[in-house]
């Protein structure tokens, strides 16, 4: 027993400088930046919704007032000028125009030589610039790559042996999603759409996790930007269209079983669910997501709304912030894993409405 608390002591200093070192970021994070004057009083909410949106470049930390980013390179296609790339820190965080463009709030606008916004150029502009989430996605990608591909390797090289390592950390999630999702929503038929659910599970899940990691190269809002899951979620309404079999659109159309009166009745309700199917995708894992980060933002600005009465109300609720902030991370992991299954299991439930037989 002595040994045991031994060990554990041994790695409370470390795990204190890891709390230290994660939720110093955010604060810093959310100190005014250098824009705002010192006389400026300080709007919480403004700043929250800019460290959730997207950016064209990755802030990292504000230090003495000064904002100290990662610039990402901007493409911009206009029917005027053509193509145009260079960096984002040439607008110096929006403080500067470049090559006839303006960032203001993270839109870029065209303007003109008297440094005029010229709003017929703006509308014929294309933006396909590499902003944060973009970034962001690669890192999943590249992680999720990684990941499988060594998995991969680990089970051709150690052949009817017991898995180790990554190998261990991974089978029990890949056998869960398999006999607790896919086989039992979709049933004997399962195979064919387990790797798409395998994907769109690890893909939620993985970026979920590093959105809440704030500092870089973590905290990408990317299922938190509302983009992300309509694509994942157009992906789930083009496989269950075209899978749906004979008995799936006759349930729609034309609902066996029921007096003809109601038939029309249902028929207009059933395809709107066919819509409202996806859309419900959608809003789950967008809005539980980019809400989880606000509300860590708010007890983490509390510090500064209080602060700016008195330093020693700044102080004082500054533990308490803190420890909230601290308490809802660790909700947010177990939200992040769960978004990403309950995703993955109305997915599934639906390629499961879409190719059920008739009774």
């Amino acid at each position: 027993m002595a040994g045991k608390v031994s060990r554990i002591i041994r790695f409370l200093p470390g795990i204190f400088l890891l709390f230290l070192f994660l939720f110093q970021a955010p604060v810093a994070q959310c100190e005014p930046e250098h824009e705002q004057a010192q006389d400026q009083k300080f709007n919480p909410g403004e700043l929250i919704m800019h460290h959730i949106k997207d950016a064209h470049d990755w802030h990292i930390i504000t230090w003495r007032g000064h904002p100290v980013s990662v610039p990402l390179p901007i493409i911009i296609y206009s029917e005027d000028r053509g193509f145009s790339t260079f960096m984002s820190s040439n607008f110096e965080h929006g403080h500067a125009d470049y090559d006839g463009y303006r960032l203001v709030h993270e839109k870029i606008i065209a303007v003109d030589k008297s440094g005029n916004i010229d709003e017929a150029a703006t509308a014929r502009l294309w933006d396909f610039s590499i902003t944060k989430n973009v970034v962001g996605l690669f890192e999943s990608v590249i992680i999720i790559l990684l990941i499988f591909l060594l998995v991969a390797k680990s089970y051709k090289t150690r052949v009817g042996q017991a898995p180790k390592g990554l190998q261990l950390l991974m089978e029990p999630i890949i056998i869960f999603v398999r006999d607790d999702i896919a086989k039992m929503a979709i049933g004997p038929k399962y195979e064919r759409y387990l790797p798409y659910l395998l994907t769109i599970f690890f893909f939620i899940w993985i970026n979920n996790m590093l959105g809440l990691i704030p500092i870089f190269p973590g905290g990408a809002n990317v299922t938190g930007n509302v983009a992300i899951p309509l694509v994942m979620a157009s992906f789930t309404f083009v496989i269950t269209t075209v899978i749906g079999n004979r008995n799936y659109w006759q349930h729609i159309f034309w609902m066996p079983g029921i007096p003809t009166a109601v038939k029309p009745l249902l028929l207009v309700i059933e395809l709107m669910g066919v819509f409202v199917k996806p859309a419900v995708l959608v809003v789950r894992l967008f809005a539980n997501i980019m809400a989880g980060h606000i509300v860590i933002l708010v007890f983490i600005c509390l510090i500064f709304i209080f602060g700016e009465k008195s330093m020693i109300g700044g102080y004082s609720v500054s533990v308490a912030s803190v420890a909230f902030s601290v308490f809802l991370n660790f909700l947010e992991l177990l939200v992040g894993a769960i978004q990403a299954y309950v995703f993955t299991l109305l997915s599934a439930i639906y390629f499961g409405l879409a190719t059920q037989e008739a009774h």
